[in-house]
């Protein structure tokens, strides 16, 4: 739409005599977002992006949609579409003779959405009454919710979706995760169902990382793909999407000690610590757009032109010999291979988006070749396409703001591959931790408020006015914890502790209901306040907080925040139990309120025991937090966990702690 009508003088004119237009960057005000998604949602029955909503003065919604073509666009030609003027000049007709019906009707919509956005919690607390939150939700709700991605599960490209297919980390971590609980967990979901969970989930990161959501020859992954076999993607690569991917495929790594896992491992953590994406002062930019100039010459942006090439490009930079070996690995011809029902705008025509169709194998067998040759051409064919379109292509625009979220979530992704790398690539642990922590120093030193404890969501060129939103304090919390654990600095659990004490402070609903709300009541100027516990594009706040505090619980021994998590969960009780699958990465959170948290503490001088401490951190650590003391670390941890106060933290050795008492840590010696 931005080039369709808001670049359109035609359009300007009518939005500018009969409306006053306000453009809402949705990243840096989601509150917003979120509320009139809700209404478009509840009055078409979908949503989206580009969002469009007519207000009244009150901000009260009258009409809303998502795209509606502009004035030139071919689709007006056909049937009867309503283009986006059409719909102008009806809400301009509509609003001056009939004002007062739209006021009435824009009260009585909000008046709906105010009741929806309570109803999860009235029906929560009516249904928990007087019981005991330890009654409520069962551990059988993860096989329900297993069965659900089972049924929808893709065989032959794997997702659990038709086109537009997305990565969704979170169900994929949670599939991941469900052979990893105690054996009780496995018991209900079943040995083998377990088992199943993993290999639909490495399928379907093994089919994404071949695909050309992939961007094969530079580095992460793009949003989305408009196709079911992950061969197309919108080439628009967003932060939370790398950040989140990077953890599941270390997951996926840890589990199967799969290569491919680690090379998408890799992959992910160059993007995220190279430019453009690694601020130089520390932190991560939010975004590279999906269309760019072809040349430097063009006048014309086009979708994916920064990442497509021709089979003639090909003979140019690799000669040949060379391009008949790449083009057979991955899917190259000289009519394109985008479909052309997937080119409404002729933008790929003669292109090819790389996705890999073969392996060196396979490919050394038909060309007659030696396996190492080919593995060799491919690997300087990546190089050099690569140094190509960096010198001979404009790069995509990026989206250069800080988010203080989307940082937290690569904060964390970053510090647990620093720790899963040292042996493997000890150069590389390095770069991940160094930049986990640079972005810390930033966001503490540009966009932390130490005398309210309180944070600012945005910094571009200087702070933003917008303060931070629960997403904020939760995910940088789950990244602070994620980084203490992996280079066990005090300085980083005692940031999480006091950024959770604001967040309970600002966002926690008041009991008996439970959960975090969106923003703090201090924002007056919005309709209504949401409180979700659902999984998206990125995790639920609701889900990362009451990880956080169930894992602030084990490792503080503060029973409050134990008690606050078993409330988040429990906010949301009567939705989990009716689809569970929506609500993947709160069942995590389930299964720790019915079996408690393991803390792990390492005692001992810093450099002595360094393989137990290595155990006690590797793994996937469902259920259980790993602190250390001793050898001049924990030393404000010690006054913030009087349990640790009483173990003699100068002698070597491993204990388990739960539940108010410590015992030693037999199986991890």
């Amino acid at each position: 739409m931005e080039r369709e009508s808001f670049s359109s003088p035609e359009t300007a004119q009518i939005l500018n005599d009969s409306f006053i237009p306000i453009k809402i960057d949705r990243e840096e005000r989601p509150d917003i977002d979120a509320i009139y998604m809700n209404y478009v949602q509840a009055t078409t029955g979908s949503g989206g992006w580009p969002l469009n909503v007519f207000l009244t003065p009150d901000l009260e919604p009258v009409f809303g949609g998502t795209y509606w073509p502009g004035a030139n666009n071919s689709a007006l030609t056909v049937g009867e579409t309503v283009g986006f003027i059409d719909i102008l000049g009806k809400m301009r007709d509509v609003w001056t003779r009939q004002e007062w019906r739209c006021r009435q009707s824009a009260k009585n919509i909000t008046s709906q959405l105010r009741d929806f956005a309570e109803e999860g919690v009235h029906s929560q607390t009516h249904q928990m009454g007087e019981k005991d939150g330890a009654e409520g939700l069962e551990i059988e709700l993860l096989e329900e919710a297993y069965q659900h991605f089972q049924r929808k599960y893709d065989k032959l490209n794997g997702g659990f979706s038709n086109a537009p297919k997305f990565p969704t980390p979170v169900n994929l971590g949670f599939l991941l995760s469900l052979g990893h609980w105690p054996d009780i967990v496995k018991d209900v979901v079943g040995e083998e169902e377990s088992i199943n969970a993993v290999a639909m989930a490495v399928n379907t990161l093994r089919k994404m990382a071949r695909g050309g959501i992939r961007d094969q020859i530079g580095y992460g992954f793009a949003r989305y793909s408009v196709t079911n076999d992950w061969s197309l993607p919108h080439f628009e690569k967003m932060l939370y999407d790398q950040a989140q991917l990077l953890g599941t495929y270390l997951d996926a790594f840890l589990i199967t000690h799969d290569p491919e896992m680690l090379g998408a491992v890799c992959d992910i953590a160059t993007y995220l610590t190279s430019p453009p994406m690694a601020a130089p002062n520390g932190g991560f930019y939010s975004a590279e757009d999906a269309d760019s100039y072809p040349t430097y010459n063009d006048t014309e942006k086009r979708e994916g032109a920064y990442y497509v090439w021709t089979l003639k490009d090909l003979r140019t930079v690799l000669g040949d010999r060379h391009s008949e070996v790449f083009s057979r690995f991955y899917g190259i011809s000289a009519d394109g291979n985008v479909a052309r029902d997937n080119d409404p705008h002729d933008e790929f025509i003669s292109q090819n988006v790389l996705s890999i169709k073969s392996t060196p194998h396979a490919l050394a067998k038909y060309l007659g070749m030696a396996e190492e040759e080919i593995v060799k051409i491919l690997r300087d064919g990546r190089r050099k396409l690569r140094e190509y379109r960096e010198r001979e292509r404009p790069r995509p625009a990026l989206d250069d703001k800080v988010i203080v979220a989307w940082n937290g979530l690569a904060i964390g992704s970053l510090a647990r591959t620093s720790t899963a790398l040292e042996d493997i690539d000890p150069e590389k642990a390095k770069e991940c931790r160094i930049a986990a922590e640079k972005a810390v120093a930033f966001i503490k030193k540009e966009l932390f408020d130490d005398k309210t404890g309180t944070v600012w969501r945005i910094y571009r060129q200087g702070r933003g006015d917008t303060p931070g939103f629960v997403d904020d304090y939760a995910f940088l919390i789950q990244g602070l914890i994620d980084l203490y654990e992996t280079t066990f600095d005090d300085a980083y659990l005692e940031f999480a502790d006091t950024l959770q004490k604001t967040q309970n402070s600002l966002f926690l609903s008041p009991s008996p209901s439970g959960g975090f709300f969106s923003t703090p009541a201090s924002a007056s100027d919005l309709l209504l306040r949401l409180k979700s516990g659902m999984d998206a594009a990125e995790p639920s706040p609701n889900n990362i907080s009451a990880s956080n505090l169930y894992r602030l619980a084990s490792m503080l021994e503060d029973n409050s925040y134990a008690r606050v998590a078993k409330a988040t969960v429990q906010a949301f009780e009567a939705e989990v139990e009716q689809h569970p699958f929506c609500f993947a990465g709160l069942l995590g959170a389930v299964v720790v309120g019915r079996l408690g948290m393991k803390g792990v503490v390492v005692t001992g001088p810093a450099r002595t025991g360094l393989e137990v401490e290595k155990r006690v951190k590797g793994g996937i650590r469902t259920g259980r937090t790993v602190v250390r003391v001793g050898g001049g670390t924990g030393t404000w941890l010690k006054t913030r966990n009087e349990l640790l106060g009483r173990l003699d933290s100068e002698k070597e050795g491993v204990w388990i702690c739960e539940r108010g008492t410590c015992r030693e840590g037999k199986e991890f010696v």
